[in-house]
């Protein structure tokens, strides 16, 4: 199957490997053409898996056209707020019908979800949402690790399933994309925070009560935005909000650590080097509140 991968970062090289060993042909796309430049010629990301080559199946270039014209099925690997402006382009490059993956945990313009953005851009592209506890490094080093694929439709489900099934990596389906997305989105706030006690040296019964009360807040968002709160107790909820409030690998744990060690959210952003897009969606979800979009009595 010929696979196209818009995004030459962390998480776009690690699922363009894991696809890739599959036995998939893959076209890997890098904004900058240095960059991509550069990986086609040393075989290897750089900046951030320089430990780990790129597979002989994938072909990397900053020509999006040349990613498209072939491809049986795109994976979006892009942070959320460059959804739109990035689907417009693809929009008239894309054969329709061609199945999206999105793969992004945060929101776009307006307060959509990535793949609502998708959907407006691209109607004739069906979509589906790839979320879970997946720490790229840890992807990229074959860590045992499952993924949820999620959408309405189930035959697109099942072939983006063989797609990323390996032997360290399990997939399982869920038809509610919306409450899959907005567990990704939301459970970042809650990293962040997470951070902030870990490095003010919370003990253990403080970092269970925020972790704990994380989990319900989450539960009624979802709610009350119309989502299944069963969605949240899976792997695509709890199951990300626990290793993104846990690890040090996590970006937005990253940028709580920071600020908690006394620097500046500016500070804390410039030093990580990467998106973390649980600042953007800390922002937008308090408007939402103080807007009156949703309510939440935690």
């Amino acid at each position: 199957m010929k696979i196209a991968i818009l995004g030459g970062g962390s998480f776009g090289t690690v699922v363009a490997n894991l696809v890739a060993e599959n036995g998939h042909s893959v076209s890997l796309w890098a904004r900058s053409e240095d960059t991509a430049t550069l990986m086609q010629k040393e075989r290897v990301n750089q900046r951030y898996h320089p430990n780990h080559r790129l597979h002989d199946h994938i072909s990397v270039t900053s020509d999006l056209k040349q990613v498209l014209e072939m491809a049986e099925l795109l994976f979006f690997a892009v942070p959320s707020n460059a959804y739109k402006e990035l689907a417009k382009l693809v929009s008239s490059i894309i054969k329709p019908e061609v199945p999206i993956v999105s793969t992004a945990k945060g929101f776009g313009d307006q307060l959509l979800l990535p793949s609502q953005v998708l959907s407006e851009q691209m109607p004739d592209n069906p979509n589906c949402t790839m979320s879970g506890p997946n720490i790229a490094a840890e992807m990229a080093d074959g860590e045992i690790t499952a993924t949820v694929v999620a959408g309405p439709d189930k035959s697109i489900r099942r072939i983006v399933r063989e797609v990323l099934s390996t032997d360290s990596m399990r997939v399982y389906e869920n038809s509610d994309q919306y409450g899959i997305e907005l567990s990704g989105a939301l459970k970042n706030i809650y990293a962040i925070i997470s951070g902030i006690t870990e490095a003010v040296g919370a003990g253990q019964n403080t970092k269970s009560l925020i972790f704990t009360r994380a989990i319900a807040e989450m539960n009624r968002f979802c709610r009350e935005l119309g989502a299944n709160p069963m969605t949240m107790l899976g792997l695509g909820g709890i199951g990300d909000l626990f290793v993104t409030c846990t690890s040090p690998l996590s970006r937005n744990y990253r940028v709580g650590m920071a600020i908690g060690n006394g620097a500046s959210l500016e500070d804390a952003i410039s030093s990580l080097g990467q998106i973390a897009e649980g600042v953007n969606t800390t922002k937008l979800v308090k408007n939402m509140r103080m807007q009156r979009v949703f309510i939440c009595h935690c």
